[in-house]
């Protein structure tokens, strides 16, 4: 649906939130905390983010951006290239990161940019007089997005901001709020790779249930050594080779399979296979090391003997 921009505003260092509105006006389709959106962006690209707003808020879609110089060019694109009054294509909310509606108590554990999705719930969480805590990392003040809104004074015994200055030794240490399951409490944890991935060994103990992750940078789908395997399908009776510069998912869906998936970064567990034989190369935040044993998510992760066999 073609929406405009309404907004493109600096809120910390390298940080600008958007607003989208319908052109008449219109109410904009519903949301719950966790959703994203595709944006088709100015140079043809089409990137996902999370909602940041209100999920209340039906006249406006909020979303905060981080620039990267680094990245393919979508943030750049976006944050320097978009004006108020451009009309973007935006396909409605999608939610792979949504709460359960009967959980009562969540921890949110951010860093970066990655609070993103959790400024949404908070909003929800708030409205419907459920209980959370979040625990967000950033390196300094300056670089901290909706700082003033999660220091506010009615917040402070339930949000912890900590800055460490881009210094390792000074990382908050997580341990002991992930040593026990608090109240039947769900996880939900964004930020960057290694962030997530220590979390992940952190929570082993927690029910899979209980631990969510969304990612907002790629998977090390790829990595340098990779060689190609072989995917025996069980079910199917086909053989297929995979490639290094492919997925296991790619492969599939290329040789006729429709496979479902949706975040395509080993974070959401959609793409969740039964491995039958073989050893895999796990490459997710969703298994625990009790299911890699005989489980993949074939949308990141490989082989580390020849051939694999799967369950469809």
């Amino acid at each position: 649906m073609p929406l405009r921009v309404t907004r493109n505003e600096k809120i910390a260092e390298g940080i600008h939130t958007l607003e989208f509105r319908a052109a008449e006006g219109e109410t904009l389709p519903a949301f719950t905390a966790g959703a994203h959106i595709a944006i088709t962006l100015p140079n043809g690209l089409v990137r996902k983010y999370s909602l940041c707003g209100d999920p209340a808020e039906r006249g406006f879609y909020q979303i905060a951006v981080k620039r990267d110089a680094r990245g393919r060019g979508g943030s750049m694109a976006l944050i320097d290239n978009t004006k108020v009054g451009d009309v973007l294509m935006v396909a409605p909310p999608i939610n792979d990161f949504g709460l359960p509606p009967r959980g009562q108590d969540f921890l949110f554990i951010a860093g970066g940019i990655g609070v993103t999705p959790m400024v949404a719930m908070i909003h929800e969480l708030r409205a419907a007089g459920k209980r959370f805590r979040l625990f967000y990392f950033n390196r300094t003040p300056e670089m901290t997005a909706f700082r003033d809104m999660l220091s506010a004074e009615e917040l402070k015994d339930v949000v912890v901001i900590h800055y460490d200055e881009g210094d390792p030794t000074r990382s908050y240490d997580l341990k002991p709020v992930l040593k026990e399951r608090q109240n039947r409490e769900h996880l939900y944890c964004c930020g960057p790779r290694p962030l997530m991935e220590a979390v992940r060994a952190m929570t082993d103990h927690w029910s899979p249930t209980a631990v969510h992750f969304e990612a907002f940078s790629d998977a090390e789908t790829h990595k340098a050594g990779d060689t190609p395997f072989t995917v025996r399908l069980a079910r199917s009776d086909k053989t297929i080779t995979v490639p290094p510069d492919k997925t296991i998912l790619e492969m599939l869906r290329d040789n006729g399979l429709d496979v479902p998936s949706s975040c395509e970064t080993g974070t959401c567990g959609t793409c969740r296979t039964k491995m039958l034989a073989g050893v895999a190369d796990h490459r997710d935040l969703v298994l625990s090391d009790q299911e890699k044993a005989d489980t993949i998510m074939i949308c990141v992760s490989r082989a580390m003997t020849g051939e694999i066999t799967l369950d469809r």
